[in-house]
C-alpha cells in the first residue's frame, strides 16, 4: 500500500501567522484527496492564530477540478452530495474568526478563486488571472464563487465572469474591487507573508469583530449591521487589546501599542 501525497503543508509561526500552502504539483487541481488535507490543515490550527495566509507552489495557482471527478457523478443525487462536499472548504475559510489572506501569484481557475473570495483580503501578482470556467463542462459554479464575486463587483459582473468564461487579469478584478492590492510579480511571496504577518501583529480580535459586523451587513445591509454593532464594538472591552492600546495612546501617543490578541 503506497504512503498517501503530501498535498498541503501548514506551518504555523510564533507571531500568530499560520501559513497553509497547497503543493500539488503540477497543476494544483482539486481532488477529494486535497479536500481532506485541506481540512485536516484547517483541523490543525493553533487556537492563538491570528492571521491565515493561503498560497501555492507551482507555476499556477490552479488549474481547475480533476474532472474526473465530474465524470464519475452518475445521478444529481451523488453530483450535489459532491457539490454539498466541495462547499464546505470555502464556507470553513470564510467563517474562521481571524483576518484570512489569499495569494494569488499566477493562473487561478475554479475551485482556487472560489476559496480567494471566502477570504477577507486576496493579493495578486501583476501576471495572475482568474476565471471561472465551468462552463466549458456545462456546470456552473459550486464552491460559493457565483455569489461571492458578486457580493464584491456585483450581480452583473458575477454573470459576466461565469457567463463568458474569460480569464481576467489582475488589475481587471482590482478595478472591480475583487482583488485588493496587485503586486510586483518580483518579490510578491515574500510581499504576501509580510502583508498577514502585519495582520497578525494587529488588533486581531478587533478584526474578527470587524468581520462579524460586515457578516451582518451582508444578510440586511446597513440597518441589519447597525443592530449589532454597538454590541460587538462594546464586546471588545473584555480584551486585552484594547484596554493597553487605550493606555499606550495615552501615554505614548498613536501607533506605539502592540497586541497579543488576546
Amino acid at each position: 500500500m503506497t504512503e498517501a501525497a503530501v498535498l498541503t503543508r501548514l506551518d504555523s509561526q510564533p507571531t500568530g501567522l499560520a501559513v497553509l500552502t497547497v503543493d500539488a504539483g503540477p497543476l494544483n487541481l482539486y481532488t477529494l484527496d486535497l479536500h481532506d488535507q485541506l481540512d485536516a490543515a484547517l483541523d490543525r490550527l493553533p487556537a492563538d492564530t491570528r492571521a491565515l495566509l493561503i498560497r501555492f507552489d507551482g507555476r499556477v495557482v490552479s488549474a481547475g477540478v480533476d474532472v474526473g471527478l465530474f465524470a464519475a457523478q452518475q445521478s444529481p443525487e451523488a453530483a450535489k452530495s459532491l457539490f454539498d462536499r466541495m462547499l464546505t472548504l470555502p464556507d470553513r475559510i470564510a467563517a474562521l474568526p481571524f483576518p484570512t489572506v489569499f495569494a494569488a501569484h499566477a493562473l487561478c481557475l475554479t475551485w482556487a478563486f472560489e476559496v480567494a473570495v471566502a477570504c477577507d483580503i486576496i493579493l495578486a501578482a501583476e501576471r495572475a488571472s482568474f476565471g471561472l470556467v465551468e462552463k466549458v463542462v456545462g456546470l456552473t459554479p459550486t464552491m460559493g464563487g457565483t455569489q461571492r464575486l458578486a457580493a464584491r463587483a456585483g450581480v452583473g459582473r458575477a454573470k459576466e465572469f461565469v457567463m463568458t468564461g474569460e480569464r481576467y487579469p489582475a488589475a481587471t478584478l482590482e478595478r472591480w474591487n475583487v482583488v485588493n492590492r496587485v503586486l510586483p510579480n518580483e518579490g510578491f511571496d515574500e510581499a504576501a507573508r509580510t502583508f498577514a504577518a502585519q495582520l497578525a501583529a494587529g488588533p486581531t480580535r478587533a478584526h474578527a469583530a470587524t468581520k462579524t459586523v460586515l457578516d451582518h451587513f451582508a444578510v440586511g445591509g446597513v440597518p441589519e449591521a447597525n443592530r449589532h454593532v454597538t454590541r460587538i464594538a462594546a464586546d471588545l472591552y473584555r480584551t486585552e487589546d484594547l484596554r493597553a492600546a487605550v493606555r499606550s495612546f495615552l501615554d505614548e501617543g498613536p501607533g506605539r501599542a502592540t497586541f497579543t490578541g488576546r
